[in-house]
């Protein structure tokens, strides 16, 4: 079996289980006002469950593949592909994580995008800071004024 269907097979076993709590454990608890309404705080996690497992099922099968083979992943031959790239992101989204309290969204955020390009080969400083700035911010505002959730925008000793 190749690497994509064990992967599949693995995701299938998360989805399976993540499904029979959607379906089985969430509703249990539910104040009886919300038991009347037609969406309730699970059908989110019901409807990605049920695509999940057939996308799962989907790679399982085969039924992805057409024709063509290139492209697929040659698992003896890992040191092949870009680790060092892959692993560096993987370090940077966890110093993103970490940094979000003490930075602040933008700061962290604007940093995650140009050392994120950065790993992946963009040099242009000059595009890479502006396009930053303008997500991170976008980004900000978006969550904040129009979703009404509360993001910290500034580092922590900069007040709120």
């Amino acid at each position: 079996m190749s690497l994509d269907r064990w992967i599949a097979l693995v995701l299938l076993g998360i989805c399976l289980l993540y499904g029979y709590t959607a379906w089985f454990t969430m509703d249990a608890n539910l104040a009886p006002f919300m038991q009347r309404k037609p969406v309730w705080p699970s059908s989110f996690p019901k409807i990605l469950s049920v695509c999940a497992i057939i996308l799962c099922l989907v790679i399982l099968l085969g039924l992805e593949k057409g024709e063509r083979t290139v492209g697929e992943i040659d698992y003896r031959r890992l040191t092949d592909y870009k680790l060092g790239q892959a692993i560096l992101m993987l370090g940077l989204m966890v110093a993103y994580a970490l940094c979000l309290r003490p930075l602040g969204f933008l700061g962290s955020t604007t940093a995650f995008l140009v050392l994120g390009s950065f790993i992946l080969g963009e040099r242009k400083w000059y595009v890479m800071f502006p396009v930053s700035l303008l997500t991170a911010g976008l980004v900000w505002y978006l969550v904040q004024e129009i979703l009404g959730i509360f993001l910290r925008p500034l580092p922590f000793f900069l007040g709120n």
